[in-house]
């Protein structure tokens, strides 16, 4: 990526819905210039999809949880699927241990919480420990960004 995709990511980061136009007067280059390295950048995987950021909150959803789970090392890949796939999962890691699973989840209330963990989580053979944290205050957060 040259200086020019930067700047046209950094602008779609803060904003995935800025028109080709607006974008290109901002960078002082033509419409067209933009539309083809936003395409090109598409191909190359730089940019992998538009999306909407959902505020969780405005849906109900009130009680941010984060959830590191051990995992017993043949489980993981399977484990982590299955509970990638449950709707309460917003984002879910694999670690570097191969052991440990970084999870966050999002109910609408404690008691959605506690069912979650004990249908999903605790009835789990290849679990062996979960620490748990709630958000209290969130401070500051990626909104777009880099997938890591």
């Amino acid at each position: 990526m040259n200086r020019l995709d930067t700047e046209i990511v950094s602008l779609l980061i803060k904003n995935g819905r800025m028109s080709f136009a607006e974008i290109a007067r901002r960078l002082g280059v033509t419409r067209a210039h933009v539309r083809d390295r936003v395409n090109a950048l598409q191909e190359e995987g730089v940019i992998e999809q538009f999306a909407a950021v959902i505020n969780p909150e405005k849906l109900g959803k009130t009680v941010s949880t984060f959830l590191d789970i051990k995992v017993a090392p043949q489980g993981i890949e399977r484990v982590a699927q299955e509970l990638a796939d449950q709707p309460e999962i917003a984002s879910l890691y694999i670690m570097s241990d191969m052991k440990s699973l970084h999870v966050h989840a999002l109910t609408d209330t404690y008691e959605r919480l506690h069912e979650f963990v004990r249908e999903q989580v605790f009835s789990r053979e290849d679990i062996l420990s979960v620490e748990s944290l709630t958000l209290l205050k969130r401070i500051k957060h990626r909104r777009g960004g880099l997938r890591l």
